[in-house]
Order: C-alpha cells, then structure tokens, then sequence
C-alpha cells in the first residue's frame, strides 16, 4: 500500500473521533500515521485520564473495525505499557471507546 493510502485512513479515523472537536476538547498531539494502516496520538499527562493513559493506538482490521489499545508511559522511562485493548469496534463507537477508555469526553454532553 501506498502512503497517501495510509495517511487517508490515518485522517479518516481522525474525523471519526470528532476531528478538531477532538483534538480540542481532548489535547491530543503527536499524530502519527500507522502502516497497519491506523492512527496513533498521545494525550498530555495532565488530563487525569484513566489508568494514566497517554497514547492511544487506533488500527484498522481487515474486518473494516478497529481495534483500539491504550497505553501509559513507564515512569521515568521512554517505554509504553498497553493497558487495555477493545476490538471489534465500529467507527460510530469510537468516541465512546476512548471516553471508556480514558474517562475523557470528547465533546459537550450535558
């Protein structure tokens, strides 16, 4: 696979997420396109997520789901560990996927 192709599904989950919205209301940074293919961001260690959660992995499985894992800096280290890992997800779940996943909300929910 080419790489506009990776970088297309990387940006595809990304507005599934909710976009700017996301990365708004998240902080979100460090955005990198994966060539399984799927996305990759890291949250700031300030936002009291979870678990200590700061990097998400969203993949994309042949299936057309995903699988999402969630992992936390080893302390002092430049290590991640995986804490927890859902698949089967489809692309309407994903912003309740990370908000179980971190404690995060991604948009107003009143």
């Amino acid at each position: 696979m080419s790489q506009p192709y990776y970088m297309e599904i990387a940006k595809t989950i990304l507005s599934q997420l909710g976009g700017n919205r996301f990365i708004t209301m998240t902080g979100a940074k460090h955005f990198v396109g994966l060539s399984e293919p799927g996305l990759q961001f890291d949250l700031p260690t300030d936002t009291g997520a979870t678990n200590k959660v700061t990097r998400l992995r969203v993949i994309l499985d042949p299936c057309d789901t995903y699988t999402v894992i969630s992992f936390r800096k080893k302390r002092g280290q430049l290590e991640y560990i995986e804490v927890t890992r859902q698949s089967g997800i489809y692309c309407d779940m994903l912003e309740d996927t990370f908000t179980e996943m971190t404690g995060l909300y991604t948009s107003c929910r009143w």
